[in-house]
């Protein structure tokens, strides 16, 4: 029997996610146990993410943990993944992917359905995400955005205390998590409209390059079809030497076609674009092409 100590982060979600590995691997006969390790992301909160230096927040350290023999086993959110992997490690496994879409969660008092997206003129919308402002802000100029950090129920609770009209949220993240949101106006919001983040609702599961054994384990939980689209999608983003921080939505459906969204900063417009891909090959390549002939 194989034993595997999986590192995570020690939000709810971060541990919904390792239990969810946990139990997926004791049905293939292994042993598990789970360590909590404290991120650079998690300490720092009281800066947005495009305030904050460097990428790989919500991972360095657990990363270091793997490579040290600490834990073997990582499991992230993959769009938190440098699109660059350290030296000795490798992606043995992704998920399936949940519903990749946000989720615009309103206070009822500030619902208003003839405003898109149903939350009302000169609203305070919270996300410290940059691709979030800058979609939003595209969309609804009339709105202010204002910083909110923390995890999904953190969140949530700020909402609930009045600091914000609307908030924006994963929807995977949220359904992983069984929360109830019926005191709010809940809407979601069409990925192919409002772009999510590469690889947003896939858990992408990193070990070391040397264990062999654990690789071949893993493939039992592998989804390949999602693996080829998040890989275009984390693509473009590598291409753009980004990170989190960086305005950019990718989002490559099932039926293979690609939608794209991106800003110089999280205060510029967005520019939009979408394919039909017959193929893969070269597609990253052109996206950077074409986002090329854009300015502000």
């Amino acid at each position: 029997m194989k034993h595997v100590v999986i590192g995570s982060r020690g939000s709810d979600l971060a541990l919904w996610q390792a239990y969810f590995v946990k139990s997926e691997l004791e049905k293939i006969n292994c042993s598990v146990e789970i360590k909590i390790i404290k991120t650079q992301g998690d300490k720092i909160q009281h800066l947005s993410f495009d305030k904050l230096e460097g990428k790989g927040f919500f991972t360095k350290e657990i990363e270091n943990a793997l490579l040290d023999g600490s834990i073997d086993l990582a499991v992230h959110s993959h769009k938190d993944l440098e699109t660059t992997p350290p030296e000795k490690l490798v992606i043995a496994a992704v998920s399936e992917r949940a519903n990749p879409a946000d989720l615009l969660l309103i206070n009822k008092n500030a619902v208003d359905d003839s405003q898109k997206w149903m939350v009302k003129k000169n609203a305070i919308i919270g996300t410290s995400s940059a691709r979030r402002k800058s979609q939003v802000l595209t969309h609804r100029p009339d709105v202010t955005i204002n910083d909110l950090r923390g995890n999904v129920p953190t969140r949530i609770n700020k909402l609930r205390d009045g600091g914000y009209d609307a908030i924006l949220l994963a929807k995977a993240g949220v359904d992983r998590l069984e929360l109830d949101l019926s005191e709010f106006h809940v809407e979601v919001l069409d990925p192919k409209e409002f772009v999510p983040a590469p690889a947003q609702g896939v858990l992408g599961l990193q070990i070391r390059e040397e264990d062999t054994v654990l690789f071949d384990i893993l493939q039992k939980m592998n989804a390949p079809e999602v693996q080829k689209r998040i890989e275009l999608e984390r693509k473009i983003l590598n291409l753009l030497d980004g990170g989190c921080q960086l305005p950019l939505g990718v989002y490559c459906t099932e039926a293979d076609e690609l939608f794209v969204s991106f800003a110089k900063n999280a205060h510029s417009p967005c520019v939009y674009l979408n394919y039909t891909l017959s193929s893969f090959d070269g597609v990253a390549e052109n996206v950077i092409l074409e986002l090329s002939t854009y300015s502000d």
